[in-house]
């Protein structure tokens, strides 16, 4: 495996060792060279369920290892790893997308999400991505609902190297968005990304001040902003899929960002949101630093998740 390649696999690897660990010891590092019995594909169902996988993927998971067990009584275990990781790939076909802005400058990606999902560091480490690759960015800070928001947006700028346009409590987002707007198109930026405030999806006032701001965004250009991102803490499993439905209807999302899938056993729930919402995954988030925010890979996250490439 080539090293670049290796140490991709390896952050996806380590990154989702918990539930890789949740697996493996649930069905007694059956995902080895032993040979399965009953008792053991029994245990890599129950393990799937308590990976938050769900019943849909986990019972067409296990109809193909299953299948296979029935044609092949000496099926190991890493043999049924593979066959898991190749439908977890079925089922996610089409949730890869890698960004590209578009030609109009500033490309706006606007983060929404609940309170605590990440999102003002995710909005720094998304900044920091693109500016690694080469863009100009500037970075919006529309969350004017929570008082450190602003002051922790401007520590993580400061640390990565990034121009922010700040703002103060209680400000109007959509005022902050239109100046942040300016701001990028004056500096001819590359990439305009915008904080805004983590509200409750049950809160009907706080996501009117969603489209509020996407409608001043789109006088000054017919479709900004053009990505609207749902950022989701992977440990909250399927719980969030009530959450995106709502943003989905309120802000018309284009994608979505899982963070915090190293901090969870639950894994698999990004699977279910997928199925649910049809969206893109841009990026998951695999730890604290900015390099653990990492572009989504279908083939990585799935062999991750069954250990079963060779490392």
């Amino acid at each position: 495996m080539h090293a670049e390649k290796k140490g991709f696999f390896r952050r996806f690897r380590e990154g989702l060792q918990k539930t890789t660990r949740s697996l493996s010891s649930a069905v007694g590092g059956v995902f080895g060279r032993a040979k399965l019995d009953e008792d053991s594909l029994n245990s890599i169902e129950e393990a799937l369920f308590g990976a938050d996988f769900g019943v849909e993927t986990t019972d067409e998971v296990m109809e193909a290892i299953r299948k296979e067990y029935r044609r092949n009584r000496d099926l190991r275990g890493k043999e049924a790893a593979e066959i898991g990781a190749r439908v977890l790939e079925g089922v996610l076909e089409g949730s890869e997308k890698a960004f590209a802005p578009s030609q109009e400058k500033p490309t706006v990606v606007a983060l929404v999400g609940v309170n605590g999902s990440g999102k003002t560091t995710t909005s720094a480490k998304i900044a920091w991505h693109f500016q690694e690759s080469g863009s100009s960015v500037l970075v919006g800070a529309c969350d004017t609902f929570r008082a450190a928001a602003n002051e922790q947006l401007k520590v993580w700028s400061d640390r990565l190297g990034l121009e922010v346009i700040g703002s103060h409590q209680g400000a109007d987002p959509a005022a902050v968005a239109f100046d942040s707007f300016a701001a990028a198109q004056k500096r001819e930026k590359d990439l305009l990304v915008l904080d805004t405030a983590g509200r409750l999806h049950t809160k009907s006032n706080l996501m009117e001040e969603l489209k509020k701001v996407r409608r001043v965004l789109g006088k000054q250009r017919e479709g900004a902003p053009e990505e609207r991102w749902l950022v989701i803490d992977g440990s909250h499993g399927t719980n969030s899929i009530q959450q995106a439905r709502i943003f989905h209807e309120a802000f018309e999302l284009t994608g979505l960002v899982i963070t915090k899938l190293d901090g969870t056993s639950g894994g698999g729930a990004l699977v279910g949101i997928y199925r649910e919402m049809k969206l893109p995954i841009y990026y998951i988030g695999l730890g604290e630093q900015p390099e653990d925010l990492q572009p989504f890979s279908v083939k990585e996250y799935c062999q991750a998740i069954f250990a079963s490439s060779d490392e």
